[in-house]
């Protein structure tokens, strides 16, 4: 037997069984013991390949691209410490329910423990987070080709969200011509080969459940808590709530076109407290809510029902509501609950959302992030997409902007860590082909500096907004002492990004004002390279504006 053909019979079997399931974005690091799978994939046409020299930000550009295009994507990686940087991506997979299949080469257990060079214990190394996992035996011809392939439909058929970890050891030799080496066990599946469906078919069908006292619900007073969907949820949502004539609280990535604007601000205030206390139902659809206010509300309230409508599993509910958790596709849920036409009962949340949204107008005149988050709108691209980092980048937004309905806008709010947002956006970005504008702060984009490589590939244009408050200034809003507050917490780093620019032969423009930075962005999305626009702005100006804000809304 050839080892190392049959190697590479085994990987084409893996990778012919999960194109059968959808995949059809490959994510690939370098690496030898991988080179079985790597070579199977090279010769596969059903794949679309993405390379990356860094498996922490290939993971996240296949979680991107899972987001987007809202089909699993693989991931192939070599053995070793290569496979423990996945691990961020399969946990953000796991709380956002994005569908990751995680294939990774394994030295064969002779080798484990032992002093091989590159072995480590790969069983369960991502613990409870994947959906699932399979951890497949040496490659043998004593194993029918047939059980590989339904081993591999098994897990794929019940996968609804999160990650899939395959773990596949592989014997050395590792190169070699391909031979016909057992080229009939390979042919045994037979005409399965022709076909484009799987050997093993799982039905996983979710019927939505009507609730049987939704009409007597409807006809009460009720809210519309929105937190991360899709941009058709979003509108179906948006719609739904303003039928029934009840206020809908939206998140920024709830893409309902947040018709009570600054909710984050407005929610401090007495007249808004004292208003939505009347509610007896809330109605929530989506997690990774964002806003303080918004989630202190959503921790205090108490109505005499809470629902929560999400696909996803798992309670949603950091404050354990008493009522009912539905998990069901949020559109179909919608249908099977028509709203009935009422008029709006809390009126008065629409004059202090406006009342907000003017106080910010008038406030926010000077150059900043703060300005520049009230105004992003302004810098959205036609037919394009937004993509948000985490920290105080996305508070601002959220309480500032009021972003279009249904128009796409992404983030990574499942762990809200601030590891792979360049290359997660450049995973959503090649998924759906749109202009993206991303905006991130500086230590963020410093955590995934070199996913830059990422956008030399861009199919369309590409704004990088990087704002440089010189640290994590999320830090000065809370009460850390002011003695260890810049070392330990805001670590002001004093660096510019045009050298990072430059290096990976991107554009890169540091405007200084609102009208340079539309006019460099527009300059932007007529160029076919990638832009890096630097704002450089005061290091706390952004969290004392909001400070201010808050102050003026309460007043």
């Amino acid at each position: 037997m050839s080892t190392s053909t049959f190697n590479r019979r085994w990987a084409g079997v893996i990778l012919e069984a999960l194109s059968r399931h959808g995949v059809r974005h490959l994510c690939i690091a370098p690496g030898s013991r991988s080179t079985p799978l790597t070579l199977a994939a090279a010769q596969h046409s059903a794949f679309t390949p993405h390379t990356h020299f860094d498996e922490r930000g290939l993971g996240h550009l296949a979680l991107g691209l899972a987001k987007a295009s809202g089909e699993p994507v693989a991931v192939i990686v070599t053995s070793g410490t290569a496979v423990a940087n996945l691990y961020p991506a399969v946990i953000e997979a796991g709380l956002t329910g994005e569908k990751l299949v995680v294939i990774t080469a394994d030295r064969p257990p002779e080798l484990i423990d032992c002093g091989a060079n590159q072995a480590i214990r790969q069983h369960s190394i991502f613990g409870s987070h994947p959906a699932a996992t399979l951890d497949l035996p040496r490659p043998t011809p004593s194993i029918p080709a047939a059980w590989l392939i339904s081993a591999i439909d098994e897990k794929m058929g019940a996968l609804k969200a999160g990650a899939l970890h395959i773990n596949v050891p592989f014997a050395e030799p590792l190169y070699g011509e391909l031979d016909d080496t057992d080229l009939t066990w390979q042919q045994a599946p037979g005409e399965w080969w022709q076909t484009t469906t799987p050997w093993l078919r799982y039905e996983n069908t979710q019927a939505v459940n009507a609730q049987a006292d939704w009409p007597f619900w409807r006809e009460q007073r009720g809210v519309v808590l929105a937190g991360r969907l899709t941009a058709q949820e979003g509108e179906a949502v948006a719609q739904w709530a303003a039928r029934l004539g009840w206020p809908l609280i939206g998140d920024v990535l709830s893409q309902t076109g947040q018709p009570l604007p600054c909710a984050d601000l407005w929610l401090a205030h007495p007249r808004a407290a004292a208003l939505l206390a009347q509610a007896q139902i809330v109605v929530q659809f989506g997690g990774s809510l964002t806003g303080k206010r918004v989630l202190q509300w959503q921790s205090e309230c108490r109505p005499q029902d809470y629902w929560i409508v999400d696909p996803l599993s798992g309670r949603l509910d950091p404050a354990h509501h008493r009522g009912r958790r539905i998990v069901a596709d949020i559109c179909a849920w919608l249908e099977h609950h028509p709203a009935h036409p009422m008029m709006p009962w809390a009126e008065p949340l629409e004059g202090l959302a406006a009342q907000t949204q003017r106080i910010v107008a008038r406030e926010l005149t000077e150059w900043g992030e703060a300005q520049v988050a009230y105004r992003l709108p302004e810098l959205l691209p036609p037919d394009g997409q937004l993509f948000l980092g985490n920290s105080l980048t996305v508070r601002l937004v959220d309480a500032l902007a009021q972003l279009p309905a249904g128009y796409p806008v992404y983030g990574n709010r499942g762990a809200s860590g601030i590891d792979g947002l360049v290359s997660t956006a450049a995973g959503v970005q090649r998924a759906t082909g749109r202009p993206t504008l991303a905006v991130l702060g500086d230590l963020s984009t410093l955590y995934d500096l070199n996913a830059l490589a990422l956008l030399r590939d861009a199919p369309a244009p590409f704004v990088l907004i990087v704002v440089n408050n010189n640290g994590g200034q999320i830090f000065s809003m809370l009460p850390t002492p002011a003695r260890e507050r810049e070392k330990f917490y805001c670590m002001p780093q004093n660096v510019s990004f045009a050298p990072a620019a430059a290096m990976f032969s991107l554009n890169y423009d540091a405007p200084e004002s609102l009208a340079a930075l539309k006019e460099a962005v527009t300059r932007a999305w007529r160029s076919s390279i990638a832009t890096v626009i630097e704002l450089r702005v005061p290091e706390t100006a952004g969290a004392q504006v909001f400070s201010r804000l808050l102050k003026a809304v309460c007043a």
